[in-house]
C-alpha cells in the first residue's frame, strides 16, 4: 500500500460539494511530492449541497476502489453524504489490491466500515481544502507524504491536568464522534474493545457531546479502551442556560471510573492543526507530567 515516486493519487469527493478550485493547490503540492494523480467527476460536480447525485457520488468513490492503477484516494471533503452511499459500495477488487484511503470528518464512514469489514488500515488526514501556498511546508500536513509512504511517525501533544498517565498499546480506530454515534448498530459500527479510541468533532453543542458521549458509554464503546486520545472539538456552542461544564469535563466525567490512559489536546481533528492518523495500525501511547507521545508500532 506504501506509495513511491510516480504512485497514482485519485482524488473523489463522495460527501459535499467541493469547488475545483479547492483542489487545484492540492494536486500542485502532490505532484511536487512526486505522485500522478487522476481526478474524478465528481470535483467541483454538485448536486444541492453534494457533489452529485447519490449515484454519481457512488460511481466515482468504486472507480477509484476498483482501479488497479490508482494506488491511494484521498478524499476532496467531508461534509455529509458517505452514509448515504457506502452500503452500495462493492469492495471486492479493493480487498484483491488495498490502497489508502485518506481524509477525515464524514469520511469517518468509510474509514470504520473499512475497518469492521475488512480489517485494512486506512488514514484520517488532511483533504483538500488543508493545501494551500501557506500550509504545504507545515509539519502537519507532510505528516500526510509520510503515512502515504509508510514513513514511521510519532506525535507529540502537550500535557493537560485532564489527562491520565499511562502507556498502552492497541490498534487505533476512530474519528469523529458524532459520525461514530451515528454508525451505531450498522454494518460500519466502530470496535473498540481492546483498542486506542481517537475521537474529535466540530461546531457540537456541548450538551450534544455529552449526549453522544452518553450514548457510546451506554453502548459498551468506553469500556474495554486500551486508551483514549482526545483530539480537538472545535467552534463548541452552548445553550442560553449554560450546560456547565467544559469539554474536558464532559470527557472526563464518562470515562473517570476507567483505569485507562487519557491523552488530552492531541492536534488532529478539525482545525489547522491536524496530522495523519493510521487508524488500524497498532499504536503505543505514553501519557506522562510532559504530555502524550503517540507513535505507530
Amino acid at each position: 500500500m506504501n506509495l513511491k515516486k510516480g504512485s497514482v493519487i485519485g482524488i473523489t469527493c463522495p460527501s459535499g460539494y467541493v469547488a475545483a478550485e479547492r483542489v487545484s493547490y492540492a494536486i500542485k503540492v502532490l505532484n511536487d511530492w512526486g505522485f500522478e494523480v487522476k481526478k474524478g467527476k465528481t470535483i467541483g460536480s454538485e448536486h444541492h449541497y453534494f457533489s452529485g447525485t447519490d449515484a454519481e457520488r457512488m460511481a466515482d468513490l468504486q472507480l477509484m476502489l476498483d482501479d488497479p492503477a490508482i494506488d491511494a484516494i484521498l478524499m476532496g471533503r467531508g461534509g455529509y453524504g458517505m452514509s448515504r452511499i457506502i452500503d452500495g459500495l462493492d469492495f471486492t477488487k479493493f480487498q484483491q489490491k488495498p490502497k489508502w484511503v485518506s481524509g477525515f470528518s464524514d469520511i469517518t464512514v468509510i474509514h470504520n466500515h473499512i475497518q469492521a469489514n475488512f480489517g485494512i488500515p486506512t488514514l484520517h488526514s488532511p483533504m483538500c481544502g488543508h493545501f494551500k501556498p501557506e500550509t504545504e511546508h507545515e509539519d502537519y500536513l507532510l505528516s500526510l507524504k509520510r503515512a502515504l509512504t509508510g514513513e514511521a511517525q510519532q506525535y507529540i501533544a502537550p500535557p493537560s491536568g485532564f489527562n491520565r498517565h499511562g502507556v498502552a498499546k492497541g490498534i487505533l480506530t476512530g474519528g469523529n464522534l458524532s459520525l461514530l454515534v451515528h454508525l451505531t448498530a450498522s454494518a460500519s459500527e466502530v470496535d473498540t474493545n481492546g483498542k486506542i479510541l481517537f475521537i474529535e468533532d466540530l461546531g457540537e453543542h456541548l450538551y450534544h457531546i455529552d449526549r453522544m458521549l452518553m450514548h457510546l458509554k451506554r453502548a459498551g464503546k468506553l469500556k474495554g479502551l486500551r486508551a483514549l486520545v482526545v483530539g480537538g472539538f472545535t467552534d463548541l456552542q452552548d445553550t442560553e442556560r449554560p450546560f456547565g461544564q467544559t469539554i474536558e469535563e464532559i470527557i472526563w466525567d464518562k470515562v473517570s471510573e476507567y483505569d485507562y490512559p487519557v491523552c488530552f489536546n492531541f492536534p488532529c481533528g478539525h482545525q489547522d492543526v491536524n496530522y495523519t492518523l493510521a487508524l488500524g495500525l497498532e499504536h503505543s501511547l505514553t501519557v506522562n507530567a510532559e504530555g502524550s507521545v503517540l507513535a505507530v508500532g
